[in-house]
């Protein structure tokens, strides 16, 4: 706000320089752009849901947005907590009056008493008890499941060949995008946005060449940082000769040597998030395989087949790149004849006949 001059909406003034204001502190706090632009644009929705102005909010309205998000939306509890969240971030801000001064500011445009006050609390919000909130019928890949899903992507390859038509090289790009995904635990958008240079060689395993350990570089990001980065150690020989047999044989097929993208489209553009699901789902479905599986029951095969196999959990957890063994032990799916074998080894002590 600046001072001495007259504005002709001074309530839509003030709600423009808080906003401002609160960007300012964002940014301060080293938060990306995309994530204030998202929290500023729930605070605008809730502002027009409520048609309030912030200093006249209460604990009520947070009470009948959070009511019709469930149920007229049906949105999901992580959803409607991540709206309440910026909502009373918003209103934390506006109410820290020592350091930013707002309760000050509204009093001495509107009277004294107007002014913004906390109101989202324990009792009117979502709380955050459970490590993993996702769909519960996420499940990776059987391990009979995924090489027909491989073997029939093979097929299509073979298939495009015989028949002398378009498509081969993305039919084998394709093929190769899955093995890569599995191979290596990535995630759907980390697989994306791999490209070419991103293979490097790890002195511990020679005999992958360059293709011995992969850079990802955009992880998953925690709320308003940027994408984390990491290491993965390349594993399995079938899916480096997979990958080593694509970019030297097939890539440059593509047309476009300067194109960073690992994955190029026949046009030169990058694959997309979505054409992966796209035909991802159209493997499945022609197997008729069950539509819960996705894309990221790669990256749950990953995870449980290495664990059924001894793989170090640890090892595991830095691979796929979690901070805790908890986001870990929810992508363990193991099978009954592991279980059973488990339940074997456990009581097999107390089976030995004593003296």
């Amino acid at each position: 706000m600046v001072s001495g001059v007259v504005q002709l909406r001074p309530e839509d003034a003030m709600v423009e320089a808080m906003l401002r204001g609160w960007r300012a502190q964002q940014a301060a706090r080293g938060l990306r752009q995309d994530t204030t632009a998202v929290r500023e644009r729930v605070v605008r929705r809730f502002m027009g849901f409520t048609n309030e102005y912030p200093w006249q909010w209460t604990a009520a309205h947070v009470d009948e947005w959070s009511l019709w998000m469930t149920s007229e939306r049906h949105l999901a509890p992580s959803t409607i907590r991540a709206y309440q969240n910026s909502v009373q971030l918003f209103t934390e801000f506006l109410t820290d009056n020592a350091r930013y001064g707002w309760v000050s500011a509204c009093e001495r445009e509107f009277g004294t008493g107007v002014h913004p006050i906390p109101i989202v609390h324990e009792w009117n919000s979502i709380a955050h008890l459970q490590t993993y909130e996702g769909n519960p019928e996420a499940r990776p890949f059987t391990r009979e499941e995924l090489q027909r899903f491989f073997d029939y992507a093979d097929d299509q390859v073979d298939r495009a060949v015989r028949a002398k038509r378009k498509g081969v090289l993305a039919a084998y790009r394709d093929v190769t995008l899955f093995k890569v995904m599995y191979g290596w635990g990535l995630r759907r958008t980390e697989t994306a946005r791999l490209d070419v240079h991103d293979w490097g060689r790890n002195p511990e395993a020679p005999q992958f060449g360059r293709y011995g350990m992969l850079h990802v570089r955009y992880g998953k990001a925690k709320r308003g940082q940027p994408p984390r980065r990491r290491n993965v150690l390349s594993m399995f020989a079938w899916a480096v000769e997979a990958v080593s047999d694509y970019v030297e044989n097939i890539r440059p097929r593509f047309g476009y040597p300067d194109h960073p993208a690992l994955w190029v489209t026949e046009r030169g553009g990058r694959v997309r998030p979505p054409e992966i699901n796209a035909r991802f789902e159209s493997y499945r479905d022609a197997l008729g395989l069950p539509k819960i599986l996705v894309p990221h029951s790669f990256r749950h095969g990953y995870v449980s087949h290495n664990t059924e196999d001894g793989v170090d959990r640890r090892f595991l957890q830095v691979q796929v790149g979690h901070e805790c063994d908890s986001s870990t032990a929810i992508y363990t799916h193991v099978s009954d004849d592991f279980m059973n074998a488990a339940l074997r080894k456990a009581i097999a002590p107390a089976l030995v006949p004593t003296d």
